[in-house]
């Protein structure tokens, strides 16, 4: 990706469903006008979901997905049908593509179920319009009559999922609404062996574009150098965000009277996670002796020697614990839907997740019973200094050592 994309976690997903031979391939490359799916006449043709990030007028930036057919048979078929309810996670406006005329059948009445079992908006694309003689009856209003071939109602169909991709008029900040003009803002991030060569990873580009359109200022340290800037600088930081691999540090050296907080922090209410992320991170006091705990991350990167998904978090959770633990890790889009075998779940800040994707992980996780927290709030909680990690979020601090008393 470079440095002027859209990352794929900001973009709309747009999930493009239905049975074999409905048309989705040849409607996804209608609506992107660009080939971007396999066609052809032989049923099952797309055999895995295929994402293409891309800009489509009038909407944006957007992440297009078509999926393998549901109605899919044998043994590749269930697992192609089961991760095309899986891409349903992360979709935040669902098409269902379907013959011209005639009712749904049971496959995709199910579907439409799902749809709105999972709050996800939809349209049901009835593609092949070009093969049908006469005048069709009018549908009911979230259906609409199209054709890949002669290009019928394509547009239409673009604008109404516009329209229907438009939640939000004002998108909650990862930092901006925190912030004032003027303000500065302290940025402390460690140059190591997992830092990637030449560039900063996103949670960091994106904390300094918005501070920047906070008309604010930010100054980037690497950890030792933190007390060092405090002297020299002409006014107190408003902000202090640090990487969680070098909280203790960070905090050691910032100011009491200097509020502070993590990127991956900041990346959990963002998402919409941070009141489960915090109380999950209390549930580590609680592990025993054989318990599991699932480690996921939302991307797929090269490990390195000390890794801090894979290395680091396990052997700070042990030495912390003094409990006889294991771990399991999952990475990229994968996530159990059973997760009765783990006593925790410890995310990463979830920079390449969209939002919805990352809300159905919690709400998961909430269902069966099971604590969630993310790689910032738990090092926060072992290093002592959650409570001052939430300080920016005074009523989520006070719950929290309301919570902490209650347990006690």
């Amino acid at each position: 990706m470079g440095l002027n994309d859209t990352p794929s976690s900001s973009r709309v997903h747009i999930g493009f469903f239905g049975k074999r031979n409905a048309g989705k391939s040849s409607l996804v490359n209608a609506v992107t006008g660009q080939d971007l799916a396999v066609v052809s006449d032989v049923l099952g043709t797309t055999t895995d979901p295929v994402y293409k990030a891309m800009e489509l007028l009038p909407l944006g930036p957007v992440v297009i997905i078509d999926t393998p057919g549901l109605d899919d048979v044998g043994y590749l078929g269930e697992k192609r049908v089961r991760k095309t309810r899986q891409v349903l996670n992360k979709t935040d406006v669902a098409v269902l593509v379907t013959d011209p005329s005639g009712p749904l059948d049971e496959a995709e009445s199910a579907l439409l179920s799902l749809f709105r079992e999972k709050k996800v908006p939809y349209l049901v694309a009835r593609n092949k319009a070009d093969l049908l003689e006469g005048e069709p009856e009018k549908g009911p209003p979230e259906e609409l009559l199209v054709s890949a071939v002669s290009l019928q109602n394509v547009k239409e169909l673009k604008e109404r999922l516009a329209r229907l991709a438009i939640t939000e008029e004002t998108k909650l900040r990862l930092v901006g609404d925190l912030i004032g003009p003027s303000d500065l803002v302290v940025l402390v991030i460690p140059i190591d062996k997992a830092a990637p060569k030449g560039r900063l990873i996103l949670p960091q580009q994106q904390a300094i574009r918005d501070i920047l359109e906070a008309d604010a200022a930010a100054v980037v340290v690497k950890e030792h150098e933190l007390r060092d800037v405090f002297s020299s600088l002409g006014k107190k930081p408003r902000l202090v965000i640090t990487d969680s691999q070098v909280f203790a540090k960070a905090a050691a050296d910032t100011p009491p009277d200097v509020p502070l907080t993590s990127f991956s922090i900041l990346f959990a209410r963002l998402k919409g996670i941070l009141d489960a992320a915090a109380k999950g991170a209390l549930a580590t006091d609680l592990l025993k002796d054989g318990d599991r705990v699932l480690i996921s991350e939302g991307c797929t990167h090269h490990r390195q020697c000390d890794d801090i998904g894979t290395v680091k978090l396990p052997r700070w959770i042990r030495n912390y614990t003094g409990r006889d633990l294991r771990f399991s890790w999952t990475s990229g889009g994968d996530f159990p839907e059973d997760l009765s075998p783990y006593a925790l779940i410890v995310h990463c800040g979830a920079c390449m997740l969209n939002d919805r994707e990352v809300r159905y992980r919690q709400k998961c996780a909430e269902d069966q019973g099971v604590p969630i927290t993310n790689f910032g709030t738990i090092i926060a909680h072992m290093q002592g200094i959650l409570e001052r990690s939430l300080e920016v979020f005074p009523h989520l601090a006070a719950e929290l050592a309301a919570d902490r008393a209650g347990r006690g």
